[in-house]
Parts: structure tokens; sequence; C-alpha cells
């Protein structure tokens, strides 16, 4: 373990290396992420957090964090401490590869249940549920249900919000701006909104990928994208299995393009780059 000498945050105490490793072990066991080296990034984002709160050292913090019961203090915590990264249709290969192969594969009339694991501030569901409304017709949109979670409530809210600036859609095809779209007029001039209808078809929620997700049912489809590179082997490992789990027989598991399942033990069969499927009882596993 870096045992650096004590850090200071301009307004707040030192982060000293006890404290330094009680928020370690707590963000590893509570939501799988590692921060050995991080205490520079811990002491300047906790330690804004901390003026903002009125906290006067990272002890205090901490104890607040594990006494609350709201848990206001601990999202407050993993808010800072998460990078949250994402755009509209990143990784477009994903989504070709649903117009291509997943939908069409599909039995119609089947319950389509999709969820976007880690969906930070809604940019991936969203995309998701365009894609849907592009390519189904209206009775099998009408069983389209997209479940987005994430462990941050601050950018929960966003995504519910559904009102973005229109400089993040640079990229997007003005015919899908029309289609999908109200732009913001007054007070939200210079942003566009999600329509209504989009929107309705996405349930967010807030959820830890370190709990037991058997209880949020089946699904088809489960993008998990560019989170397991923060995981060390062992939580993938875990997070990757329980995933797994909650796919329907032939249901597929998207990664980011950066990642990989190689190095661990999983029951999936490798479809091609960032792309793994649950066999059915025709499908044999792969040796990938």
């Amino acid at each position: 373990m870096n045992t650096s000498p004590s850090l200071r945050t301009q307004g707040t105490k030192e982060l000293r290396p006890r404290d330094f490793q009680m928020i370690r072990d707590f963000m590893y066991q509570k939501i799988g992420v590692d921060l050995e080296g991080k205490e520079v990034l811990i002491a300047a984002r906790i330690g804004k957090a901390m003026r903002e709160s009125g906290i006067a050292s990272f002890e205090q913090f901490f104890a607040q964090v594990q006494r609350e019961p709201s848990g206001r203090t601990m999202t407050s915590m993993v808010d800072a401490l998460v990078t949250n990264h994402t755009s509209f249709f990143r990784e477009p290969q994903h989504f070709d590869f649903m117009r291509r192969v997943i939908l069409p594969g599909l039995a119609p009339k089947v319950p389509i249940r999709i969820w976007s694991a880690a969906c930070s501030s809604g940019e991936e569901p969203y995309s998701i549920a365009f894609t849907l409304m592009e390519e189904l017709d209206h009775p099998d949109i009408s069983n389209a249900q997209i479940l987005a979670t994430d462990i941050s409530e601050r950018v929960l809210t966003t995504a519910r919000r559904g009102l973005y600036p229109m400089s993040r859609f640079e990229a997007v095809p003005i015919e899908r701006l029309r289609l999908h779209m109200l732009k913001g007029h007054g007070v939200s001039e210079g942003m566009y909104r999600i329509k209504s209808e989009v929107r309705a078809l996405i349930e967010f929620k807030q959820w830890n990928l370190m709990e037991d997700c058997s209880r949020l049912g089946k699904f088809s489809v489960i993008f998990c994208r560019n989170v397991m590179i923060y995981f060390d082997q062992a939580t993938q490992q875990r997070v990757v299995n329980r995933l797994a789990a909650q796919l329907e027989p032939g249901g597929y598991l998207l990664i980011g393009h950066s990642e990989s399942l190689n190095s661990i033990d999983h029951p999936l069969n490798y479809v091609c780059p960032a792309t793994y499927r649950r066999p059915t009882s025709s499908m044999t596993r792969s040796s990938r």
C-alpha cells in the first residue's frame, strides 16, 4: 500500500494514512472500487465535499458516512470519487449489433427487457430507447422496457429529467433529433428535452452492482460498459456471474470495448469484441 505523507486540502485538516485506509476499504466493500494510490484524488474531491457540508476533518466525514441513516453523506462521497463519463451512442458498434442481430432475433410480442447498468446521466439508456423506437413496430415497442440503474442519485436526477445541452448532440443526425427531442425555449434555451414517449420506456433506479440482483428479473440484453475496468479480478468475477444469471437463455451481455472477460471464469459464450451471450439449451459454452 502507498503510505504517502498526510495530504492537506485548503480549509480542511489532513488526510492521514488511517483515514485513507478506512475510505479505501469502505469503497471497495461497498462498490468494488479499489482506490489504492489515490490519496491525492481523495484529499481533493472529498475535501471539497467536506467544505460544502461544513465538516472539519476526514475522520468526522467518514464517521458521518457510517452513522447517517439516509445515506446522503455516503452518496456524496461516492459521487465525489466515481467518474461518470458517457455520451449518446457511445461505442456505436453495440447499437448497430442490436439493430442487425439482437432485435431481429427476438420473438415478436415477447416482452423485451434491457438493463443499462451503471447508466450514469442517462445517455446510454436513451440511446437504447431511440434504437428500439426506430427498429420496432408499435405492438413490439409496447412490450419493451428499459431498466437504467446507477449507484449515484445525483446522475440519476439528471437522467430522469432528460434535459441536455445541445452540444451533447453534435454527432447525432438531425433526423434523429427531430424524431426523439424537443428543442428548449425560454429558460431551457440551448437545451434538448427527450420526448415523453421515449422517457416512458425507461425506469431509472438507484442500484449498487455489489448487491444481489436476482429480484430485478431476467433480461434479453444487459449493457454494463466501461465499469469493470474499475474492478479487480475477484470483483469482476462476482459482477459478471451475477449479471449472467439475470440473462434469459440466449440473452446478451455487452461490455466496454476496452474490457475483456478472458481472465475470469464465466458461463457466457464469446460472440464478438465486447459482446457475450448466455447459452441456450442448444448452444455449448465457448472456450473463450
